[in-house]
């Protein structure tokens, strides 16, 4: 942009804002004029002197009421108020409103002297005169017309730099007066936009619906998040830290020492995300919307719980750094008087945030803000980059203009940091020496995860229970084992009697439940993806068994589905298979046997299973195919028997998940060629190739599973 355009601009933006000033006197005059008629038509008044109080009012109302004086003006009050509304609704306008329209005209000429091709689109223009010449009907059309050529993103990205000041002017001349005042906030810039300019809703109705005291939890960065976390305080670093941790819920805490050996600590927050508001994470589009209109939100209470948690020393100084939403979150902190006397915050930085109308409680605080014209954000406020004002002389202000018009990509954090490092270097390096004192090595990072309220622990209350340690080969581990999340298949074969008889001999377990002529045996397989012990797999072979004390097979049958506290029937295991060393050394304490370590694959979706023991050289079982139909079932709880040294072990899983139970499955298990003793077992009791007579899956469980203990069975 020339010297000569950028000047113009300027002049007509001045020119705007004395406009404004004569249509806020304006607003004085009608003001005073509504109060002395609503006086003169008071009693007392009318009583005292009539004849005089009769021409006071005619005189009155005529300058409220005359389109060549005030124009349709009445201004506060009861009367005022209602005769106001009344008279937009009929379509009568002030002095006031058609003053403050031209200030807007004005400001959209200076955006068009600034951004030509506003001037220069024949589609945006004819939408911006029906705007302004009060034409509704050809301003929908002019709209549509907009919106089925260019789509929704980039008639946004084209209406950007004068996007308030269109709605402020719709909203300023038509014929509904609940938007009138969020009109006049943008007009006179005298405020953040307390209303939806084209409904007049309140923006609080909505901002009052993210509710919540906040709460923060420590959270580890995943590695290839951690190593690329900046080492050394810069503003672009912290920006890139921002634009590591995404949309997650999560901000990010580090304390940087310079070279005098003085610690200070930098809070960075990201903005919103995308999708639906939800009542787990502050930074939903709700949390994005209440941190711009309230001076506190769940997101900002949650963001103080972090710095609380995250220890800052009282005195130690402080930067806020926030993008979007986080922008608008770290400058409701420093608005907060408590807050500031609690901590030293020196600096704040917003980098495309709408917050205009927030001020620092402590004044010497420095604060920049970095705005792209074409991002719709930060002007949702009611003041974007074309506004006429000079809202914060104190702060530094970078407003700009890029080829990249598109939103909301214009928006993305990575696109403020390509702008800042290359095509604004003066400017970055003018924040970068205001935050010289934060420029030393990071010393210290910690990631939080944000929530509206206070989560509730993890498996509550299922998964809330007493634990202990106990000493392993592999180390120390905590018991009860619980699993946060975990996928399960159970399959029950016909198996050989004779074979089946033959293990269980001197268990004091048995006879095997019977299946016509056959052995009832259950091969459970299991992935489970987040415990106390890690991430483990787990196969067991088992025979299923009555009550050991009152062996009846056929009771067996209605006991099986029972719950593990009220179950007497379970499996007595044949073999057992995991794949860590670490569940190895835990397994004599959890049900007794000695598992084989070796690798398990265990896939559970799209309605077929597959199940692998051993290496393709080492193969020990391969169970896959179909599950076919199913019907709902409550995951079942395991029981299962063991021996060892001449003692009985009986072990239980308690489960909580919606299991399916498949009755007619099309999955067949294959016996490997390994020289595991397991697949020997798995030949004699005749499951080589077998199909198995019913299987029950559960994709998503939880578990809970206590250590085994001794029962007398002989």
């Amino acid at each position: 942009m020339s010297g000569q355009a950028r000047e113009r601009a300027t002049l007509l933006r001045a020119a705007a804002c004395e406009v404004v000033d004569i249509g806020v006197t304006i607003q004085e005059v009608s003001a005073h004029a509504t109060a002395a008629l609503s006086e003169s038509v008071a009693p007392g008044a009318v009583a005292r002197a009539p004849a005089v109080a009769y021409r006071a009012e005619r005189a009155l109302i005529h300058a409220v009421t005359n389109d060549q004086g005030l124009g349709h003006a009445f201004v506060g009050g009861p009367l005022g108020g209602l005769a106001a509304k009344l008279g937009v609704m009929a379509g009568g306008e002030s002095l006031t409103v058609r003053v403050l329209a031209t200030s807007l005209r004005l400001r959209i000429a200076a955006a068009a002297v600034e951004h030509p091709e506003l001037g220069d689109d024949p589609m945006l223009t004819r939408l911006v005169a029906a705007a302004a010449a009060d034409h509704d009907i050809e301003a929908v059309r002019a709209l549509r017309a907009l919106l089925k050529d260019r789509g929704a993103v980039r008639t946004l990205s084209t209406l950007a730099p004068i996007f308030g000041e269109v709605l402020a002017l719709r909203a300023l001349l038509d014929e509904n007066p609940f938007n009138d005042e969020a009109a006049w906030l943008i007009a006179t810039g005298r405020g953040f936009a307390s209303a939806d300019p084209i409904t007049g809703m309140s923006n609080r109705a909505f901002a009052v619906l993210d509710t919540g005291e906040g709460a923060a939890r420590r959270v580890d960065l995943a590695t290839v998040e951690a190593v690329r976390l900046s080492q050394r305080g810069s503003l672009l670093g912290f920006l890139r830290n921002i634009g590591l941790l995404g949309t997650t819920g999560r901000v990010l805490i580090q304390s940087v020492e310079d070279d005098e050996g003085v610690v200070r600590h930098v809070v960075q927050a990201p903005g919103m995300r995308l999708g639906l508001p939800d009542d787990k994470s502050p930074q939903d589009l709700l949390g994005a919307f209440s941190s711009a209109v309230l001076d506190s939100s769940p997101y900002s209470r949650a963001l103080v719980r972090a710095i609380e948690d995250y220890g800052v020393p009282r005195g130690e100084e402080l930067a806020l750094i926030g993008h979007s939403a986080g922008g608008a979150v770290v400058m409701n902190l420093v608005q907060d008087a408590g807050f500031c006397s609690r901590h030293t915050v020196t600096h704040v930085v917003a980098v495309g945030s709408p917050v205009d109308f927030k001020r620092p409680a402590d004044p010497d605080v420095w604060v920049a803000s970095v705005t792209n014209q074409h991002d719709i954000i930060p002007s949702l406020d009611g003041q974007g980059g074309n506004t006429c004002f000079d809202l914060h002389p104190g702060w530094y202000v970078v407003d700009y203009s890029d080829p990249t018009h598109l939103f909301p990509r214009c928006h993305s954090v990575e696109h403020y940091i390509a702008n800042l490092a290359d095509d604004l270097p003066e400017e970055r390096e003018r924040i970068d020496d205001e935050l010289a004192r934060y420029r030393g090595r990071v010393v210290r990072s910690q990631a939080y995860q944000l929530f509206d309220r206070a989560p509730c622990p993890e498996g509550f209350p299922f998964l809330t229970v007493p634990t202990y340690l106990a000493e392993t080969s592999e180390g120390t581990v905590e018991l009860p084992v619980r699993c946060q999340d975990g996928g399960t298949l159970t399959a029950y074969f016909a198996a050989d009697p004779d074979a089946t008889a033959a293990l269980l001999a001197g268990t004091g377990l048995g006879p095997a439940v019977r299946v016509g002529r056959h052995a009832l045996v259950a091969v459970h397989a299991s992935w489970n993806r987040r415990t106390s012990l890690g991430e483990y797999h787990e196969v067991h072979l088992g025979v299923v068994v009555p009550d050991p004390w009152h062996p009846r097979p056929l009771r067996a049958w209605p006991d099986l589905p029972r719950s593990a506290d009220r179950r007497r029937s379970g499996s007595f295991l044949a073999g057992s298979v995991v794949d860590t060393a670490a569940v190895r050394a835990v397994a004599p304490r959890l049900w007794g046997g000695e598992p084989y370590v070796m690798p398990v694959e265990f896939d559970l979706t799209g309605g077929a299973v597959r199940v692998t023991v051993g290496g393709l050289d080492d193969r020990v079982l391969t169970l896959t195919g179909s599950l076919g139909p199913w019907l709902p079932a409550g995951d079942r709880d395991l029981v299962a028997y063991a021996r060892r040294a001449e003692a009985t072990l009986r072990s239980c899983v308690r489960t909580r998940g919606l299991g399916r139970v498949h009755l007619a499955p099309r999955v067949r298990l294959a016996v490997g060629r390994s020289a595991n003793p397991l697949t020997g077992r798995l030949r004699e009791l005749g499951l080589d190739g077998a199909r198995p007579l019913l299987c029950l899956s559960t994709i998503t469980r939880r578990t809970l599973q206590e250590a085994c203990v001794p029962v007398r069975t002989v």
